[in-house]
């Protein structure tokens, strides 16, 4: 039996005793991991200074950087997020459905734990604590493997919530951190069939794209985000340039952020100007169309390809349109289905982008940055789905129960 296989039978074990834990208990879990997380703050930070440093000799730059770093801040919004999720309704157990037949059968559908979650992701030591406190809250036992650039990081955070564990008298294989983040253990980990429940890649096209084409493993696939922004005629251009910058510049990193700016062609001499110099102020390298490079000075002419891409940087695709038909079309191109917004007064474009746009998350006149678990009322989120089957957008806890049907007869045969 391999480390791997060790590890997932491990979980599955555990994963008999979390199913059936009482909602009190759970919660408290969650609450004193919170409190465990503040009071190992110094060693948590201390590791993830390690792995920075390390990743910046190895010469890597920019937002993997951001994603990568945690500072006090981060770590108050981790606890905070796993005492949020303590607050929220438990859902194992909810009745979800409940039938009387003719032939005098009961059948409930109830929610029940999916088991063993497994989760790929790269270097973002915040998914660490959200994956634990949404899963464990959820029923579920994790088994995380996170990227090199995180590990020490890593398994700071997971040897906090495992001394919880135990000091509860619960198991540690609840969370387990996979310490080899070689590619081979990857690849073990899609094939971990009958340890493992689900698996959810989290991270930019190619590890998502690698876990859904390689994995023997049911997968929920989280979605790369070339989310667009829609600056229609009638856009109040008050609101548009915070909504713009704040999609684009918050935290470019994300999968949320806004990769690409469509604009009507009615406000090339006016709004696109100005969000051409406020861009550029927050030194984001602006790759546009014919009319973006001439209004825009410093705008570099876009290829083909950047319309497509997720640059997770301080990049962004920018192009005129000539109505609200072009934007749309150009977004059913080139979406991932992430999420899409429009700025717009006008009432029937709202509705139109909102009925016509096929995304996960489809906003009228605010920013793309709240497709987010925390932002959506979760607490926290394992991922944003953009597949269709399950569960779709921000992934909380319901959307890590499935359903078992419980059958009550009396004596009833098929006949």
């Amino acid at each position: 039996m391999t480390i791997l296989q060790e590890m997932g039978k491990q979980a599955k074990e555990a994963a008999i005793l979390l199913a059936t834990l009482p909602t009190k208990t759970k919660n408290t879990v969650l609450q004193k991991a919170a409190d465990a997380l503040l009071q190992q703050k110094q060693t948590i930070l201390t590791e993830n200074e390690k792995d920075v440093t390390a990743a910046m000799a190895a010469g890597i730059k920019g937002a993997f950087i951001d994603r990568l770093t945690l500072d006090e801040k981060r770590l108050n919004e981790m606890a905070n997020g796993l005492q949020e999720v303590a607050t929220l309704v438990d859902p194992v157990g909810k009745l979800q459905s409940i039938n009387t037949l003719e032939n005098g059968l009961i059948i409930k559908q109830m929610s029940v734990p999916m088991g063993v979650i497994g989760i790929i992701f790269e270097a973002r030591p915040n998914v660490t604590a959200d994956a634990f406190g949404l899963c464990f809250k959820a029923g579920n036992a994790v088994l995380l493997r996170g990227g090199k650039e995180a590990i020490a990081t890593n398994k700071a955070i997971v040897s906090v919530f495992q001394n919880v564990l135990a000091e509860m008298d619960l198991p540690k294989a609840a969370v387990q951190i996979v310490q080899d983040t070689s590619r081979e253990s990857a690849n073990e980990m899609m094939r971990l069939q009958g340890y493992l429940d689900v698996l959810i890649p989290r991270g930019g096209a190619g590890l998502i794209q690698t876990v859904v084409q390689n994995s023997t493993v049911p997968v929920i696939q989280t979605g790369v985000g070339n989310c667009h922004i829609y600056v229609d005629e009638s856009a109040d251009l008050e609101k548009a340039i915070p909504i713009v910058m704040n999609a684009k510049t918050q935290r470019p990193g994300v999968c949320n952020a806004c990769e690409s700016l469509l604009i009507h062609e009615s406000l090339k001499d006016s709004f696109l100007p100005m969000i051409g110099e406020a861009l550029q102020q927050k030194q984001v390298e602006i790759r546009g169309d014919e009319t973006v490079c001439e209004k825009v000075v410093g705008a570099v002419k876009a290829t083909p390809q950047d319309w497509e891409t997720e640059y997770a940087d301080y990049i962004i695709s920018a192009k005129v349109v000539k109505n609200i038909d072009e934007a749309i079309a150009h977004i059913r191109k080139y979406s991932t289905g992430h999420s899409e917004a429009i700025v717009t007064e006008n009432k029937e474009n709202a509705e139109r982008f909102l009925q016509q746009v096929d995304a996960a998350a489809v906003y009228v006149n605010a920013s793309t940055r709240f497709t987010d678990g925390g932002q959506s009322g979760l607490g926290a989120e394992i991922g944003i789905s953009t597949q269709k089957l399950h569960a779709r957008g921000p992934m909380g806890l319901k959307a890590l129960t499935t359903t078992k049907y419980m059958i009550y007869g009396d004596g009833q045969i098929r006949i």
